[in-house]
């Protein structure tokens, strides 16, 4: 049995308040990871349009459902904030914005950007 030692444990994540690029940065992989679960709902789509118009207009039935719908938009965020995201690293790759208000700011643009792109897109399909 090992014995208690008097040294300071680390604060649990409810203490700790991660930084806004912590939270963007977290944010990028997991809508990398849903963008690679949605491509699935892309390979349906495409496999419906090529069996013809019965299973394509099939798929539109089920299109036309609020859950879909709202994948749909979750979806097209992920892709229009991954995108951002992306942006972003081009820019640190080339070694600028590496200050800490320069960084909040440029997360603040990214979130912005992506959320308006992302509405425009969907008003206009």
């Amino acid at each position: 049995m090992a014995s208690p030692s008097n040294r300071p444990t680390s604060p649990h994540l409810q203490v700790y308040r991660l930084p806004l690029t912590g939270i963007i940065s977290i944010s990028h992989r997991i809508t990398g990871v849903l963008l690679s679960v949605g491509l699935i709902f892309i390979v349906v789509i495409l496999s419906a349009i090529a069996a013809g118009p019965e299973s394509y207009n099939s798929l539109q039935v089920l299109w036309a459902f609020w859950p879909i719908i709202l994948i749909y938009w979750g979806f097209s965020y992920a892709l229009i904030f991954h995108l951002c995201h992306g942006v972003r690293h081009l820019i640190w790759d080339a070694g600028k914005s590496f200050d800490r208000d320069t960084m909040n700011r440029y997360a603040l643009i990214e979130l912005c950007i992506s959320l308006v792109i992302t509405i425009i897109m969907l008003l206009f399909i």
